[in-house]
């Protein structure tokens, strides 16, 4: 039986500058981190975290301040050195902090301006480009390739459009509609009709109604790691409309062009298309993106997705968060941050959000369209305060605000936990299903090499030259219907090794069906009689 090759994760680590003066601390400056000690066992380690994270927001541990090492650390708080170990991993996987091994571990200058309340002044498969004043492309019209299961959301997000003569579909995009909590879903409503008064049935704050914004505000602190005041927080219907949102403000400030990853999800380009701006590509490399492109791109907005890249699937690495937001305040400019399936990570912690460590340079957006339904048409945005007046008027203009009933009902499900059972049901799924993908991909297509299987609920698959050419691939497997996405459809590159990469969607097909899938592809392509072509 053949072996699928798993691609190294990249990006989760952090690869460092120069290090700064150390600065040691006494036992005394870890006072701060014993209520984390306090917390129940199965909570310690996030809780340990959610300390560290906020006394480096908040300036207690100051940019350049020299952590003990872990086992100090550890002997200090009484909790075993493991604990310390992860927290600094997942911090310094966040940006929160730097480190290099045999030279310790420091608060990383990129938080600087990520203190609660601070506002604004004013290879991945398929990247390309010399890092330097070239790499930058601009996308014809709003980018991409629209392909046959059209995106409508976020990234990565939409429908997927039957197509005649399909009996499995991988093609990216959409979760498992049979996982909606009917029941719990139901009862929130129930309860919320028996008790909602009705004033609260008039027209609503065009941000949404404190209780969900409350709600979510916690939630997406505890789960994201982000600085998340609910006064600031804006209820949408998704990523897309957050995304127009920003669009028609910057514009009306003067904007002109945003800059998109490439690869990346082409609805980007199309959602601020839509507002008058143009879009420029911009390559990313292992790391996230390149900074001598994005300096040379003359752009003074970006969307990214950063803990968790569509469709690479890379996380980030420390070094480019610190680089975007060192970019974003140099030239007076803003980060839209889609994290379009931040919580579904299967090996490790999510990444926390890039918003955490500058709320003032990073718009934040969300939305329920993976853990409950895209149809649900309900999100967030996290705005720096500098904006925030003119995204509320601008949704009141659009909308008036969301409807009333949905935000009161999503509110009773956040708050009574719903939401959080709801996500680790979805999580025990989708593991199985990528798994199953993986062990089919291994027995039917050997020598696969698969990327991106940590987190989401897609994987990039690069299949050996001699299962192609590509054009011949997609069409074999066209007609044995089995839909698929190439990865070009996603970006500018092209290249030309041969070799097949796709985009595959696992979460809305079950084990079954994705063995019979795979299966039918390799019989389509000859995988059991040699070399095609």
């Amino acid at each position: 039986m053949g072996q699928a090759r798993r691609s190294p994760e990249v990006g989760d680590g952090a690869s460092d500058r120069d290090v700064p003066d150390a600065r040691p601390q006494g036992r005394s400056a870890w006072e701060l981190l014993l209520p984390a000690v306090g917390a129940p066992a199965r909570r310690r380690g996030r809780a340990l975290q959610e300390a560290l994270r906020e006394a480096v927001r908040s300036g207690r541990l100051a940019a350049g301040t020299r952590l003990p090492s872990t086992r100090e650390l550890a002997t200090d708080l009484g909790v075993s050195r493991g604990l310390v170990t992860e927290a600094y991993e997942q911090l310094t996987a966040e940006g929160y902090l730097r480190g290099r091994r045999g030279a310790g571990t420091w608060v990383s200058g990129a938080a600087r301006a990520g203190t609660v309340g601070t506002g604004g002044t004013g290879g991945a498969p398929g990247a390309g480009g010399a890092d330097g004043t070239g790499g930058v492309s601009r996308a014809v019209g709003a980018g991409g390739t629209d392909g046959p299961a059209r995106t409508t959301g976020g990234a990565g997000a939409g429908g997927v459009v039957g197509m005649p003569g399909v009996r499995v579909d991988f093609r990216p995009g959409t979760p498992d509609l049979s996982l909606f909590p009917r029941s719990a879903w139901a009862a929130a409503q129930r309860s919320v009709l028996a008790r909602l008064p009705h004033r609260a049935l008039g027209y609503p704050d065009p941000r949404g109604l404190p209780e969900l914004r409350g709600a979510l505000a916690g939630m997406l602190a505890r789960r994201r790691g982000v600085v998340a005041d609910p006064e600031r927080l804006v209820v949408c219907s998704g990523v897309a409309q957050a995304s127009t949102l920003l669009g028609f403000v910057l514009r009306a400030r003067g904007l002109r062009t945003v800059g998109v990853e490439d690869p990346g999800s082409p609805e980007h380009g199309r959602l601020f298309a839509s507002t008058g701006m143009e879009t420029v590509w911009l390559p990313l490399d292992g790391e996230g993106l390149r900074p001598g492109p994005l300096a040379a791109s003359g752009v003074r907005a970006v969307v990214v997705t950063p803990s968790h890249q569509f469709p690479s699937g890379i996380a980030w690495s420390a070094e480019r968060r610190a680089a975007l937001l060192d970019w974003a305040r140099a030239v007076d400019g803003y980060v839209l941050e889609d994290d379009y399936d931040g919580d579904f990570r299967y090996d490790r912690a999510p990444v926390g959000a890039l918003q955490g460590l500058d709320p003032g340079r990073v718009v934040y957006a969300g939305s329920v369209s993976k853990s409950l339904a895209p149809g649900m048409r309900l999100g967030w945005m996290l705005v720096p305060e500098e904006l925030l007046g003119e995204v509320v008027e601008r949704k009141r203009t659009m909308d008036l605000g969301h409807p009333v009933l949905d935000q009161a009902v999503l509110a009773e499900f956040v708050t009574r936990g719903g939401y959080d059972r709801q996500l680790r049901r979805c999580q025990r799924a989708y593991r199985e299903r990528r798994d199953a993908l993986l062990a089919a991909l291994a027995e039917h297509l050997p020598g696969t090499g698969v990327s991106g299987i940590a987190a989401g609920l897609h994987v990039i698959a690069r299949v050996p030259a001699r299962f192609g050419p590509p054009e011949r691939f997609l069409a074999r497997a066209a007609g044995a219907g089995v839909a698929l996405r190439p990865l070009e459809e996603y970006g500018t590159a092209r290249p030309a090794d041969g070799d097949v990469r796709l985009v595959i969607g696992y979460a809305h097909l079950s084990p079954s069906a994705i063995a019979e899938g795979i299966g039918l592809l390799a019989e389509a392509v000859g995988a059991g009689a040699g070399p095609v072509g």
